[in-house]
């Protein structure tokens, strides 16, 4: 098939790569002169044969949006465009809408696979019309992993549905990162343990605790023993606080992937404001020592 392909970035220029070695004919567009194939999103859709396919890899949120409008006004009927990045689900709904009046047609694709995928393949989980997917099979199945469709690939349902699984996917994934992450800190916390990086490896094969993002542990660790060159600083991407509202939203019980979700926030804290105001209460209630601030002090809570 032939694909336009806009954002080459970490995932999106190894997506085109992976699609070119299946034998896709691929244009990518990207700000970056040193990677893109076209001058111009115009330069773009110029030089693809409609119908079209357009399948975008930008930042979510405004990046997107702009993509999408200006790719609607570029476009032609029958066209289809692909947002493939971690948008919302519901902002999916509202681009389908604009393009749909110009009679373009709309997927949304949850990617997973980071930039290990032009090696293994992407999972992908796909919102749109069975007619559609169907047209894009093709691509869909030259991204995803070896093996059968089913283990890689899935029709989530409508509009939307791809990112919404996307979203949950990203939510449990910050949950067992979290654990690991828990887990590890134990393992070095705990003197008994002479050898950690060797007990997690030992974990990869024949416990129900393996699992790829063990395997990227264990590569970690292997060069960087103590894990000591980073800062404990953890960013979210935004489908962390997604999940979490969606489980308010629904009545659904998450205190698993909500706790993982405010433990990130906890590590922005070199000095946090509720550990303070914890510490305080403990000195008035039962006269526990605290700590006082100033340089030397850490971050100025009690020890449990």
């Amino acid at each position: 098939m032939q694909l336009g392909l806009v954002g080459l970035g970490r995932m999106g220029f190894n997506m085109r790569e992976r699609l070119r070695k299946g034998g896709h004919d691929v244009i990518g567009y990207d700000r970056n002169p040193d990677v893109t194939d076209a001058e111009s999103l115009a330069d773009l859709v110029g030089r693809l044969e409609a119908p079209r396919a357009v399948w975008v890899m930008v930042p979510a949120g405004e990046p997107t949006r702009q993509t999408v409008e200006e790719l609607g006004s570029l476009l032609s009927q029958g066209d289809l465009v692909i947002d493939g990045g971690n948008s919302k689900y519901t902002e999916d709904q509202a681009n389908a809408a604009k393009l749909a009046e110009k009679g373009i047609h709309y997927l949304d694709v949850g990617v997973s696979g980071g930039v290990w995928g032009l090696e293994n393949g992407y999972g992908l989980m796909v919102g749109g019309t069975a007619e559609d997917v169907e047209r894009m099979l093709p691509i869909f199945d030259t991204l995803r992993p070896e093996g059968p469709r089913e283990e890689g690939f899935a029709h989530a349902g409508p509009i939307g549905a791809g990112h919404y699984a996307k979203m949950v996917h990203n939510g449990i994934e910050y949950g067992l990162m979290q654990a690991y992450a828990e887990g590890f800190e134990l393992l070095d916390t705990a003197k008994i343990v002479e050898d950690v990086p060797a007990v997690i490896k030992a974990w990869q094969r024949g416990t129900v605790v393996r699992s790829w993002l063990l395997d990227l542990l264990v590569r970690a660790l292997d060069s960087d023993p103590e894990l000591d060159d980073l800062r404990g600083y953890v960013e979210d991407s935004g489908e962390g606080r997604w999940t979490v509202a969606e489980a308010i939203d629904n009545a659904v019980p998450a205190p698993v992937i909500s706790a993982a979700l405010f433990a990130r926030f906890a590590s922005r804290q070199p000095d946090s404001p509720a550990m303070r105001a914890v510490a305080s209460l403990r000195a008035q209630f039962g006269g526990h020592a605290v700590q006082k601030a100033g340089p030397s002090s850490g971050s100025g809570s009690t020890q449990a």
